[in-house]
């Protein structure tokens, strides 16, 4: 064995044992592990860019929902964990609409045919989905955000700042309690 394979070999084994991701080989892996980040510098939120089509709704902005609770759920109907966590934020927004919830869908497409604008409408209309979706062809919202994954959401106080921050499939309860406490009210 020479010295360069067994550098490689050593550096695999590290990776399994320590659970790292190696980026650019487990990019599906690195989607999948759920990423929660209480967004401690209060970052304002970015506007909605680039937006090709809204559906559900005229154009939205951050200045307008000012006053609101917002969450902005990353998302595309073809990722499996992304699909996985719909009937979660459904729910939310249906429990919280009414008490100053606005929840925004961002569909940013991760294949070509994921592009298209009746396959979103079909997947909208397929997973029961009747708050505002904004979708993001060129990933500018995604990019504006420097969101790194599918799914991610984040949470946006009536000031505008995030103040929570999550990748993935999860957390629910959580985020359940972080909009409840934000809305006063009882989840």
């Amino acid at each position: 064995m020479t010295f360069k394979l067994l550098a490689v070999s050593a550096a695999l084994i590290g990776f399994t044992v320590t659970g790292a991701v190696i980026p650019g080989i487990c990019e599906e892996a690195a989607r999948a592990a759920p990423v929660l980040t209480a967004a401690a510098s209060q970052q304002t939120a970015p506007d909605f860019a680039g937006v090709t089509n809204w559906f559900n709704s005229k154009p939205l902005n951050m200045a307008d929902l000012r006053g609101k609770v917002v969450l902005v759920d990353f998302w595309t109907y073809g990722c499996v964990n992304c699909v996985n966590t719909l009937p979660h934020v459904t729910d939310l927004y249906a429990k919280y609409k009414d008490k100053g919830l606005v929840v925004v869908g961002v569909h940013t497409p991760e294949f070509p045919f994921e592009r298209s604008a009746s396959n979103v409408q079909a997947a909208l209309k397929r997973h029961g989905i009747t708050y505002p979706v904004a979708q993001d062809n060129e990933s500018k919202t995604w990019n504006a955000y420097s969101n790194q994954y599918w799914p991610a959401q984040y949470i946006i106080d009536q000031t505008g700042k995030i103040v929570f921050q999550h990748a993935g499939e999860g957390r629910y309860d959580e985020i359940d309690r972080t909009v409840a406490k934000l809305l006063n009210a009882s989840s």
